[in-house]
């Protein structure tokens, strides 16, 4: 090996040394850092690029510089870069001066092309004089980069010291660090990649058991002349950390018995192992009881460095709430909403939230009492209704009482309660023959939800079920009894390979980290899946509002609003006993020159129906197109709907993520 090559292997690792030995350790109570993107370049014909007086930034350079090399991204990356850019507009620099600073040329793109993976590149620098097309008073400055051939990973080992590394609760931790280790054998290596694996996998050690976990050390050893790297990565738990006392601040207004229950229903409970997920969980669903403005759930250190107590810190709500509402949808139309909210009901301290809402085909005055969550997670639930909805020419108006408890996680939802529902339906066309019959119900519910996706707010995979189910008779004008039940299944199946290097995401520069891309171009297939059925005798009157309808922007688009029943002579439709629907959507994220923005297009399929009889189920089908945007609150959908049966185009607009 020349001088020259030992010189630059020693520079490259004493450089990926230097870095690691600088990498931030993660504070006890830090929250992990965000993931930075990467885009990949791709080898096309030389280009090359120049930075001229004009690009200049309103004040003379002294001179220009121009790269050429394979590819616009690592050109653009080397010209950001380039050590020459910061005496561009020296006045005082003279041509002794910039002779010396081109001779520093190959050594600097030489460490920034390693960086990249590119540790045997071929640099080659002349300096042109002023004049002719060359302006710039001391001239221009050409660089020829031939990158060389990429780095690759030639192996990965990581070890361990401290407790976890013989500790046999640490078994799975251990598994779950190597396995995740976002550098694999084969990779492409960079020193942004190789950052941020490590920084990932401090996270992960950091987050249970150990908050107090480092790198103890890491090095990166490069052999430029088979282009390959092996990586070493050593970690130090240091000494587990388990859960100490709950400690409460800024509880005045509202009980904090609440609130301690939450933080213990989210496992964390005094002599527990520490669990960076636990308190995020503790502090969501504190956050969602509504009673705080702001909730802060994390451990602060102690005398004793192993046990770490729990301090949950909260900004209370002001004890009532008044919210005035107006919207649209392409269902319902115009929409106006009043919502009263009071936190603290005296005498019995429950919360209840009085809505009014007001909407072209429907209306509804409700009002919800909960109790606070107890020590088991459950809260008992009460309210009232009466709504008003047209269909057509049929005008239903009802109302309902319920009794119960419920218990809501993140991943499980749960409650059972009695039901209390009287409807009456009233035809416009047929009015003369006398007024409407009402029918009414009492039912014991129970309602089962599970969710197994991996986002909760932008969902690439997995599924979720919800099953209702009731058991009651009628009350009036006969007693009959019956049996109602509701199910419904959403599944999300991404298409392609995971690690497509063609998908990057948005605002990606060369030399920034690479993350976990989280699906290919191909996108994904969602299925959804709707069931329903009212198991009673043929003479029963059922209340119209315990059977179904089904049609609009949730359930079959290309079809208005609850469109889709039971036909009848007039036009309109009326509730049947039994429902089905199914939807198939392609998903596919929209690329714009090898970048993936926020948008995607999807394709879909939807068919629904309703009967009074399994056999008479006859599906109604539409077909359409949409797109989606990535907001911050969930995707927001746009889809233009073609129903095959009243062969009508329809646009529907909805918003955000719920199962």
């Amino acid at each position: 090996m020349n001088s020259f090559l030992l010189r630059r292997v020693l520079r490259a690792r004493w450089y990926l040394l230097g870095c690691a030995l600088c990498l931030p350790v993660l504070a006890f109570a830090q929250a992990p850092p965000t993931a930075a993107s990467v885009s990949s370049s791709t080898a096309h014909t030389a280009t090359a690029s120049t930075i001229s007086n004009a690009a200049a930034t309103g004040t003379q350079a002294r001179f220009d510089i121009e790269v050429q090399t394979e590819s616009d991204e690592l050109r653009d990356f080397l010209l950001r870069h380039i050590e020459l850019q910061r005496f561009r507009e020296l006045p005082d620099l003279d041509d002794s001066e910039l002779s010396r600073l081109v001779d520093q040329v190959p050594d600097n793109l030489g460490d920034l092309l390693g960086t990249l993976g590119h540790f045997n590149p071929v640099v080659a620098v002349q300096a042109l004089p002023s004049g002719g097309e060359v302006t710039a008073p001391l001239g221009r400055v050409v660089i020829q980069v031939e990158p060389g051939p990429l780095t690759r990973v030639e192996s990965v080992l990581i070890a361990f010291r401290g407790e976890i590394a013989d500790s046999p609760q640490a078994a799975e931790q251990r598994a779950a660090i190597r396995n995740a280790f976002s550098m694999k054998a084969g990779d492409r290596f960079t020193q942004a990649d190789w950052d941020s694996a490590k920084a990932a996998a401090l996270r992960t050690l950091t987050a249970t058991r150990y908050p107090a976990g480092r790198i103890d050390g890491s090095l990166a050893d490069i052999d430029p002349s088979s282009q390959t790297v092996r990586l070493a990565l050593e970690l130090d738990s240091g000494e587990p950390v388990r859960i100490g006392e709950v400690r409460m601040e800024g509880a005045e207004r509202y009980d904090s018995e609440a609130a301690e229950n939450l933080v213990r229903l989210s496992g964390l409970v005094e002599g527990s192992d520490y669990d960076l997920r636990q308190l995020q969980e503790a502090q969501r669903r504190i956050a969602e009881t509504g009673y705080y403005d702001s909730v802060f759930v994390y451990v602060e250190p102690s005398a004793d460095q192993q046990v770490a107590p729990v301090r949950v810190q909260v900004r209370e709500s002001p004890r009532q709430k008044l919210v005035f509402g107006i919207g649209a949808s392409t269902d319902n139309g115009a929409r106006l909403s009043i919502e009263h909210t009071h936190h603290r009901v005296p005498g019995i301290d429950w919360r209840v939230m009085n809505r009014l809402l007001i909407e072209r085909d429907d209306q509804l005055i409700a009002t919800d009492w909960t109790s606070p969550v107890d020590r088991r997670g459950w809260r008992w639930i009460a309210g009232a209704q009466v709504a008003r909805q047209i269909d057509g020419f049929d005008t239903t108006t009802s109302q309902r009482l319920r009794l119960g408890q419920a218990q809501d996680n993140l991943a499980l939802d749960r409650s059972f309660f009695l039901q209390y529902d009287r409807a009456i339906s009233k035809n416009s066309l047929i009015r003369s023959l006398g007024p409407g019959v009402a029918e009414s119900s009492l039912t014991g519910n129970y309602a089962w939800t599970r969710r197994r996706f991996d986002d909760l707010v932008q969902p690439n995979s997995g599924h979720g079920l919800g099953i209702d189910l009731g058991v009651g008779t009628t009350l009036s004008p006969i007693r009959r009894p019956f049996v109602r039940s509701h199910l419904r299944w959403l599944g999300y199946w991404p298409l392609g390979s995971a690690s497509d290097d063609t998908i990057q995401t948005a605002e990606v520069a060369l030399g920034e980290a690479r993350p976990a891309p989280s699906s290919s171009n191909a996108g994904r297939l969602a299925l959804r899946l709707e069931g329903g059925g009212v198991w009673a005798q043929k003479d029963a009157p059922v209340p119209e509002t315990q059977l179904f309808l089904t049609g609009g922007d949730g359930t079959v688009r290309g079809y208005g609003l609850r469109d889709i029943g039971i036909a009848q002579a007039d036009g309109g439709v009326r509730p049947g006993r039994y429902l089905a629907v199914a939807s198939l959507e392609w998903q596919r994220p929209l690329v714009r020159q090898g970048v993936r923005t926020p948008w995607e297009s999807v394709l879909f399929v939807d068919a629904g129906a309703v009967a009074d009889q399994p056999g008479d189920l006859r599906p109604s089908w539409s077909v359409g197109t949409g797109l989606r945007y990535k907001s911050p609150v969930g995707p927001l959908q746009v889809d233009l709907a073609y129903g095959l049966d009243d062969k009508r185009l329809r646009l529907h607009l909805s918003v955000g993520f719920s199962f």
